[in-house]
């Protein structure tokens, strides 16, 4: 409860950043980001009520499971639940943080989950395909694009993302570039795969451009 505090005040009360809390209190993103997502949930803000101790606080955050039979817990509309799984930058995560908001009695995220998945399974059936090892390595641009902001200027110019996956093992390679121009293009390909290990050296051509600071990038 010490560090959750402590994660309130430089979060809420001082605006620091993640990172730099992680690095203060020796926590993980992870754990940094589910702290503030309770809190932001159940309207915790900084300073805290005066009476509240840290059985309060813990209480708050972190409340017993309703002891309700799952066949008498509110059961989400998976239809409408499957339908929002299509838009972009939606996951389940969001979808069960907004159906606990709606249901405090319903279930919890790994349940949530496994109840999706199985009314997923019920739907016509997909061919699943099989990738002996090393065989294909899927690559594209990611589509979206990340800013990066420079210190000095305060300018943000945007980057494409390019992702490179394996079919066997799902290992994924990341690494931003300016443009998706032929240059980077080769040389996002030529990166990759000497991250794997199919060939030697690494590309020249890199993200750099004069009016802009080169972001730390890839990141794999």
């Amino acid at each position: 409860m010490r560090r959750i505090r402590e994660v309130s005040r430089l979060r809420l009360g001082h605006g620091l950043p993640q990172r730099a809390i992680g690095q203060s209190l020796r926590l993980s993103q992870g754990a940094i980001s589910e702290y503030l997502k309770r809190a932001r949930r159940v309207g915790v803000e900084w300073p805290l009520p005066t009476d509240m101790d840290d059985v309060g606080l813990e209480t708050l955050l972190f409340p017993p499971p309703p002891d309700i039979p799952a066949d008498l817990r509110p059961m989400p509309d998976w239809a409408a639940e499957h339908r929002e799984m299509r838009r972009p930058n939606v996951t389940l995560a969001l979808l069960w943080e907004k159906y606990r908001a709606e249901t405090a009695e319903g279930f919890g995220y790994s349940w949530f989950c496994d109840l999706y998945r199985e009314w997923v399974g019920h739907l016509k059936p997909a061919l699943r395909q099989v990738h002996p090892a090393g065989e294909k390595l899927f690559v594209d641009f990611a589509g979206q694009t990340m800013e990066v902001f420079d210190g000095a200027s305060g300018e943000g110019p945007r980057a494409e993302i390019f992702v490179a996956v394996l079919g066997a093992s799902s290992f994924i390679y990341a690494e931003a570039t300016w443009t998706q121009g032929l240059a980077d293009w080769i040389g996002v390909h030529v990166n990759a795969l000497a991250v794997i290990g199919r060939c030697r050296g690494r590309s020249s051509a890199t993200i750099s451009t004069p009016a802009s600071p080169r972001p730390v990038f890839p990141n794999r």
